[in-house]
């Protein structure tokens, strides 16, 4: 298979509050991140990333670098709103389509990344080299709240290809309810006492990952490797590479490196990388009139069609101990809220303050609390990274995104 490029279109470029510091092939969709599900599929890292000219310093492990110049002939480019599912490897044909629409082309001739530049170019317009056609048995994210939405139907999906690959017996004194698997990849800890309720779901611990005592794990579910679970009730959630979390979350994405280790109801919500949730902080998951959530995105307010949506955070953003956020809040990148009062549900980036006083974090002691922050899990906050989160700052003081 020829190499391939993962490209965000206009749509996906409004995903607030992630895209002002991620291309969306580095957002997790259930078990896996939107990228590693097309490397999957072509058996092949990708050669390159498509996205907004602001995330062209994006530095994290494994992410492709951003495309430049052009990409060659007979190279594939995918729309990465397209959840590729696990478990299927692409064919060599021309175009691949979704639910109808076309979800990845080979291109037939050279084409300058600067036509993708701006991510209005239909995947269909750049012309492909035959008419052999796939269909792929994945969806779309249609929105941002779309990885919530889908979230419960997306782990089962995902355990049933990744869970018998795990080779672990059932951990000893392990709690078992429910006739759904249970797996354990190799070098997981299960501590005696923790509850696998897996009667309407599958539940899956990955490879590092440590569940300690009088945790409540219940189907379907996936702890990501090398995270860790201090203990309460972990519901239909997908919890990232290297997140330490505690208290009750329900149907909940943390990406990854993450820090929940309070109590503190979560729920219907998505938390970015290097969030990290003071104790007690609670969001609010359904309307007391029990209609349906509306959410702000940089398109105007939108009604989401979810009767449960909870908080989208940012990546690093901190909370203070004890906030409380409304239902279908964002709170954008970078932002430090705390205090008694609830912030607006709509958080700009880089915001720091108490409810409705919310003023700017400097640039300078935010990049110093993230390296701190980033520091005391051994990971360097480098070069790279240090100019793309300044292109964020600068990008969020400059309009709203």
């Amino acid at each position: 298979m020829t190499a391939f490029y993962l490209y965000d279109d206009a749509r996906a470029r409004t995903f607030a509050p992630f895209a002002l510091t991620r291309p969306l092939g580095e957002m997790r969709a259930g078990a896996e991140l939107v990228r590693r599900r097309w490397e999957m599929a072509f058996d092949a890292p990708a050669a390159g990333a498509v996205a907004a000219p602001h995330l062209d310093a994006f530095d994290e492990p494994g992410a492709p670098p951003a495309a430049a110049g052009v990409l060659p002939a007979h190279s594939v480019v995918v729309n990465t709103r397209c959840i590729a599912p696990l478990g299927w490897r692409a064919r060599d044909v021309d175009v691949w389509t979704c639910g109808g629409e076309i979800a990845g082309v080979r291109l037939a001739r050279d084409t300058p990344v600067a036509e993708l530049a701006h991510g209005e170019a239909p995947l269909e317009s750049l012309g492909t080299v035959g008419s052999r056609v796939e269909e792929i048995a994945g969806r779309w994210a249609a929105a941002v709240w779309s990885f919530i939405g889908d979230l419960l139907a997306q782990l089962r999906e995902d355990i049933a290809i990744l869970g018998p690959l795990a080779t672990t017996a059932q951990p000893a004194g392990a709690i078992v309810i429910g006739a759904h698997h249970i797996y354990v990849e190799p070098e997981a800890t299960i501590e005696p006492g923790v509850c696998f309720d897996a009667s309407a779901g599958p539940v899956l611990v990955r490879r590092g990952a440590i569940v300690r005592a009088f945790t409540r794990l219940v189907g379907p579910c996936v702890i990501g490797a090398g995270a860790t679970v201090l203990g309460d009730r972990v519901h239909g959630c997908a919890i990232g590479d290297g997140a330490v979390v505690r208290g009750e979350l329900s149907e909940t994405i943390v990406l990854g490196q993450a820090n929940k280790s309070h109590d503190g109801f979560v729920g219907h919500s998505y938390l970015g990388r290097w969030v990290n949730l003071g104790a007690g902080t609670i969001t609010s998951n359904l309307k007391n009139t029990y209609g349906p959530v509306q959410m702000w995105t940089p398109n105007g307010v939108r009604d989401t069609g979810l009767l449960k949506l909870g908080t989208m955070f940012g990546d690093h953003v901190k909370t203070g101990i004890g906030l409380r956020l409304t239902t279908g809040s964002v709170v954008g990148a970078g932002s430090n809220v705390y205090g008694s009062r609830m912030p607006p549900k709509r958080v700009p980036p880089f915001s720091w303050g108490e409810g409705d006083s919310l003023g700017s974090y400097r640039l300078d002691k935010f990049l110093e609390t993230a390296e701190r922050a980033m520091g005391r899990r051994g990971i360097a906050l480098g070069e790279r990274g240090r100019r793309q989160l300044a292109e964020a700052h600068a990008r969020a003081a400059g309009a709203a995104v």
